[in-house]
């Protein structure tokens, strides 16, 4: 059985870290208000480029004719992956999730025969794959003293992906990244960046005729490349908000956990300590009477 003085510097540590706990639960919860806003305010024009290239993507019927990114190479055997995670843990499940996703995947389409890359922007993901596939990762692209994630960073790793595509070295790019719902809540995600899956406009609704200047294909050749860029910087705005939140919700129950602790092995050395008491007293009056 441990002593008093051992049981006293257990609960002394314990209390330490539960006030380190509670301290990065409140630095979380105040970096998830700019994070959760910017996310926000980055998805109406990320959807909304996305429907615009879809309405004028649906207008061309000459594939041949199409720029690369919007037709791709025509086949599908080689797949990169770009794991988007967080450059630093105690954040609860956030990484793990998307990890497991992009693992999903990577197995899928080995069993089907294809040829996989990993591209990992992010420290934590890249240490989480590289257990099981560090044969398959190209690249990592940490963002570690980035403080707070800008449209360069997001045009940084799009280049990455745009030069690797021309270079002839993937067919098809999956973008993995967590969407942030709410402060318990993160969706893992998996986009197709190259080519791109626009959703299909309803055919029942009255659509417009529009006469483009420059044609289509110009205007695709320069908001492509863009809309990867800005794809990628939605990605990287939800998971900031994403980590936080589960980095919020993660501290919080350290911080539960911790008191819920010290509770345990504070009735634990009050119950030694008066067992202690208990036993001196008993050997002073045995010792009494036996004079």
């Amino acid at each position: 059985m441990a002593s008093l003085k051992d049981m006293r510097v257990r609960i002394a540590a314990t209390k330490a870290t539960q006030k380190i706990t509670k301290a990065m639960q409140m630095v979380a919860a105040s970096k998830l208000r700019r994070a959760q806003a910017a996310a926000e305010a980055a998805r109406p024009f990320a959807e909304r480029m996305e429907k615009v290239l879809g309405n004028i993507a649906s207008t061309v019927t000459d594939l041949a004719s199409a720029p690369p990114l919007l037709a791709g190479t025509g086949k599908n055997e080689v797949h990169l992956l770009v794991v988007c995670t967080a450059e630093r843990g105690l954040c609860g499940p956030f990484n793990s999730a998307i990890v497991r996703l992009a693992r999903e995947k990577i197995l899928s389409l080995t069993n089907e025969g294809k040829q996989v890359k990993i591209l990992c922007v992010g420290r934590k993901g890249y240490e989480q794959l590289r257990r099981h596939f560090d044969r398959l990762i190209v690249e990592v692209i940490e963002l570690r003293g980035v403080k707070n994630v800008g449209f360069a960073n997001a045009e940084e790793v799009a280049r990455n992906i745009v030069s690797r595509f021309e270079n002839g070295e993937f067919d098809v790019a999956t973008l993995f990244f967590s969407r942030f719902k709410s402060v318990i809540a993160q969706i893992p995600t998996a986009l197709q960046i190259i080519p791109p899956v626009f959703e299909t406009t309803d055919s029942n609704g009255a659509e417009a005729a529009y006469e483009y200047e420059p044609d289509e294909i110009e205007i695709l050749g320069e908001l492509l490349p863009r809309n990867l860029a800005v794809q990628v910087f939605r990605a990287l705005l939800e998971n900031a908000a994403s980590e936080q939140g589960a980095r919020m919700t993660a501290m919080d129950n350290a911080t539960r956990n911790a008191g819920d602790m010290i509770r345990r092995q504070t009735i634990t050395y009050n119950r030694t300590r008066q067992a202690m008491i208990t036993k001196e007293l008993i050997e002073i009056i045995s010792g009494a009477e036996a004079l």
